[in-house]
């Protein structure tokens, strides 16, 4: 059975960082694209970023989180992470991963992903 498990997630002040994994089991992970996203208590879901199939690695972003927020994946892990440097109040939520055969041009839109993990907290707070 094809699952996602996030992980990684915590309390952290402003400033400071996290690394969010996304570890596969059941499927290749390589071969699909992967996206991040959030939810913030009584906000909606939020796309974040998105990274294609290991055939091409390339990685994009919502503007809020670029310069800070870097996707990268280990195949021999089956996992992909998020690394969140600078990390701001507003970046607070719960974190998801899901996979796609691609990343859409409008990658933010969770209709174009399938399987999805359970979600990690991420609290940034001093």
């Amino acid at each position: 059975q094809a699952q996602l498990a996030e992980s990684g997630g915590g309390l952290v002040q402003p400033g400071g960082s996290l690394r969010l994994s996304c570890a596969a089991s059941g499927f290749t992970l390589g071969r699909y694209a992967i996206g991040w996203f959030r939810q913030a208590p009584g906000k909606e879901r939020e796309g974040v970023s998105c990274i294609t199939d290991s055939s091409e690695d390339m990685t994009y972003y919502i503007d809020s989180v670029k310069g800070r927020f870097t996707m990268s994946r280990d195949n021999g892990k089956n996992t992909v992470y998020l690394q969140m440097n600078s990390l701001k109040p507003e970046d607070t939520a719960v974190y998801y991963c899901a996979t796609s055969m691609i990343c859409p041009s409008e990658f933010t839109d969770g209709s174009y992903y399938t399987h999805w993990g359970q979600g990690t907290q991420v609290t940034v707070s001093s």
